[in-house]
């Protein structure tokens, strides 16, 4: 079927296909299309030699079914989505939980995850049992010293939240929806109302880590409830030992309490009815205080927290840090904990105040300010607590003024528990055992297991406005969220629908059969890395300023046949590598190169250099050195350093830990890897959907002389030799098999032979790494 409409255009400009290409050079690329590995010589013979008539096919399906294929589709993808384990800006410090995204990725191609899915999940993962995928929401930079005022904090969310939704515009549609920030775009019909509709989709998304619900998380999920029942238990017999608050005691008496501690405080007192609960900070150990929760706890055999925002308490507060979404009052009652939902003073004291629906009898309280241990700093250090049933007259029920300062406790406000000297040893060994088993229990939670991932945060927003001109010192009318007015269908969601709702709606309608654009984009996407060019030349840009498809109708037809077929791509891909016009020989035709130069019309298989990615691991695979371990954290081609500006320093030397496949190398912003970073990787600081092919002398210089390629060669010559024996003439055959797939022909030999003997075999190898043929697919 994609050969009638290439045909049909080919005839139009009265030009003819070429003929099918030899197997060798078939096999070379289609293996290196749908794995980015070279085929082994035993691939090669084996396919050469089948005589079937589905020998073809019979490879496409085995390399379409090769875990390697997520390794190679899903670093096309990562270049979209601006994939980067730093922070960048001049620090440029890293995301060491970031990779879990990029696993997601490699296992979503392979499983053939349907497209419409695969948009969902990196929406809304969080709520598809998904949540690396996520990680697509904060992949972009993000400024984690930022501009300390409130206007310049009000300014990097709006970068982040501009970087959210033009990455959403250009990956899943393929419009540049960000020129909206200030006005209404100047050539696409994208208003600037369009964009904030968007930007309240994403209003509520937040960079920072979370708990990566695996199915170990899961597991943790199904038993929290005995879990926190248990803990229950063990908490009211650990009351018995732990002293009441004497918020009344003698300022000459030794404190019977313990220093605070930024992860965890608790405040016990006698019961007492109330609605009402006052947390006043006098002051903190450094700046404005900071909570990130603050419980209430009833008296009751099994303890509520009462305190909780979903169980109808209201937090208000003296005062608020301004302009930094991770610290608003919503966070000090919201059931998270970490300083990425903490509320922060306006002033360096202040008070919270919790209002809860009916008077009950509470005997604890229990805050922090960073419960993730992170930070200690605007740790609370003076503070009273207060009760009220009315709200008029108020109880002190706990105080600091019976506990040990932070200097008398001998460690930093993260000290342990400390040991108690006042009990009987029968008594000690009981609260030590029952602490070590409420820390168990604990360690069991959901919320204290799981990979950490850097895939964001969520809370419920504020509203959403217009920016004039993009200003946020200058809001306007509220904005509902919503998508694009122009694209079909209608997208208008009400303004109070949960933050989680927004994406979940956004993600139905980016894959709507009757929207447009999803479909198009992303088989264009396919139909470019297949034949090095997309039916449409500008895969980030389908609007007014983007190229006009090449041939429009097989376009709509592919998008149609990804709809009806499921959305799943592998059964695009396998006809896109069966086509015809994709088994092209790649040899020129002086004729048609003076009708059609750049190959537009597809009268033959355009021959293209390679990216970085599979040069470097075709080059491992050849020396065979290559490491086919998948996942986890990346892998470094830089020296440690942990400076607060981090410096990315190359190194010099490569042992087995670096030879995997250079998906899974660690991806920082504005650096790149020193041999292969001038192939034209991208920088990861935006979305790129076609990467630009330079050519330069640095290139060359790199592949000659890179350490790792040095490296390399004297493994290949290794291999080579210990395959072919001593006779340099076989040494020569095995070394261009290995990387050419095929024996040397004509005067190769001699030249080769002659190179061998003056200069040994490395330097042979050398030459092979270099050579156009290994570095090109024809």
């Amino acid at each position: 079927a994609i050969d009638r409409f290439v045909l049909a255009r080919l005839g139009e400009h009265d030009l003819r296909p070429r003929a099918e290409t030899d197997r060798v050079a078939l096999i070379r690329r289609v293996t290196f299309d749908l794995i980015g590995l070279p085929p082994t010589p035993a691939e090669v013979a084996d396919f050469v030699a089948d005589p079937r008539i589905d020998a073809y096919e019979r490879v496409v399906d085995r390399l379409l079914a090769s875990p390697h294929f997520g390794e190679r589709w899903g670093r096309h993808w990562l270049d979209v989505v601006r994939f980067g384990e730093t922070n960048g800006y001049e620090t440029n410090t890293p995301r060491p939980n970031a990779w879990p995204y990029r696993d997601w990725v490699i296992a979503a191609c392979n499983d053939d995850l349907p497209f419409n899915e695969f948009v969902l999940a990196q929406l809304a993962g969080d709520q598809t049992g998904q949540d690396a995928a996520t990680g697509f929401l904060v992949g972009g930079t993000h400024d984690t010293v930022g501009n300390l005022t409130p206007d310049g904090q009000l300014q990097q969310r709006q970068n982040d939240l501009n970087d959210m939704v033009s990455t959403t515009g250009l990956a899943f549609l393929g419009l540049t929806v960000g020129c909206g920030r200030c006005h209404d775009h100047k050539f696409d019909a994208v208003t600037q109302l369009d964009y904030y509709r968007l930007q309240a989709v994403f209003a509520g998304v937040n960079h920072g880590e979370r708990a990566l619900r695996d199915e170990d998380y899961r597991r943790r999920e199904r038993e929290e409830p005995q879990l926190r029942a248990q803990i229950a238990t063990i908490d009211r017999q650990l009351a018995e030992f732990e002293p009441l608050a004497d918020p009344q005691a003698p300022a000459d008496r030794p404190p019977r309490r313990a220093a605070v501690d930024a992860r965890h405080n608790v405040e016990r007192f006698a019961p007492i009815v109330a609605r009402r609960l006052r947390f006043t900070i006098v002051a903190a150990n450094q700046s404005e205080p900071c909570l990130d929760e603050l419980e209430v706890f009833t008296a009751e055999a099994q303890p509520r927290n009462v305190a909780l925002a979903s169980a109808g308490a209201k937090a208000t507060s003296s005062s608020d840090f301004q302009g930094v979404a991770i610290h608003r009052l919503a966070h000090v009652n919201d059931g998270q904990y970490g300083n990425d939902h903490s509320w922060i003073c306006g002033g360096p004291s202040g008070y919270i105040e919790i209002e809860w629906s009916e008077p009950v009898p509470i005997e604890r309280v229990e805050w922090a300010r960073d419960r993730e241990g992170r930070f200690a700093d605007r740790l609370p250090v003076d503070y009273r607590i207060e009760a009220s049933d009315d709200g008029q007259t108020w109880t002190l029920v706990a105080a600091s003024n019976d506990r040990s300062s932070l200097a008398l406790a001998g460690a930093a406000a993260t000290s342990e528990q400390p040991p108690r000297n006042d009990l009987a040893p029968e008594q000690l060994a009981r609260l030590t055992e029952l602490r070590q088993r409420r820390g168990e229990l604990v360690a069991g939670l959901p919320t204290a297991g799981g990979t950490p991932v850097y895939a964001g945060t969520f809370s419920q927003p504020e509203p959403t406005r217009w920016l004039r001109r993009g200003n946020p010192l200058e809001p306007q009318a509220e904005v509902p969220p919503g998508a694009i007015e122009s694209v079909s269908p209608a997208l208008s969601l009400p303004a109070d629908l949960t933050e989680a709702q927004r994406r979940v709606a956004l993600a139905r309608w980016l894959c709507d059969p009757a929207n447009p654009l999803t479909a198009r984009v992303a088989v264009n996407r396919l139909w470019m890395h297949h034949f090095g060019r997309g039916l449409v030349d500008t895969p980030n840009d389908f609007g007014f300023n983007g190229g006009r498809p090449t041939h429009p109708e097989l376009l709509d037809w592919l998008a149609t046949e990804l709809v009806d077929g499921g959305w799943r791509l592998k059964r695009l891909h396998r006809m896109m590598v069966l086509s015809s016009a994709y088994r092209q020989a790649s040899q020129p035709d002086a004729r048609a190169l003076t009708i059609d130069a750049d190959n537009r019309w597809l009268w033959r298989y355009a021959p293209r250099r390679l990216e970085a990615e599979a040069i470097r691991d075709a080059i491992l695979a050849v020396s065979g050195k290559l490491d086919t371990r998948m996942g986890g954290p990346g892998y470094e081609v830089f020296e440690p350093n942990d400076k607060y500006v981090h410096v990315y320093i190359p190194r010099k030397q490569f042992g087995p830990d670096a030879w995997r496949r250079m998906v899974y190398q660690f991806k920082p912003r504005m650096q790149q890897d020193a041999t292969f970073g001038e192939l034209d990787c991208p920088d990861a600081s935006q979305s790129i959907g076609r990467r630009l092919q330079s050519t330069t002398a640095l290139q060359a210089l790199n592949l000659l002389n890179g350490p790792l390629i040095v490296q390399q060669a004297e493994f290949f010559a290794e291999r080579a030799a210990g395959l072919a024996g001593h006779a340099t003439e076989q040494q020569v055959d095995t070394a261009f098999l290995l990387a050419l797939n095929r024996a040397p022909v004509g005067a190769e030999r001699a030249e080769s032979v002659e190179l061998v003997e003056q200069h040994g075999l490395v330097q042979l190898c050398r030459v092979l790494f270099n050579a156009n043929e290994f570095l090109h697919v024809r």
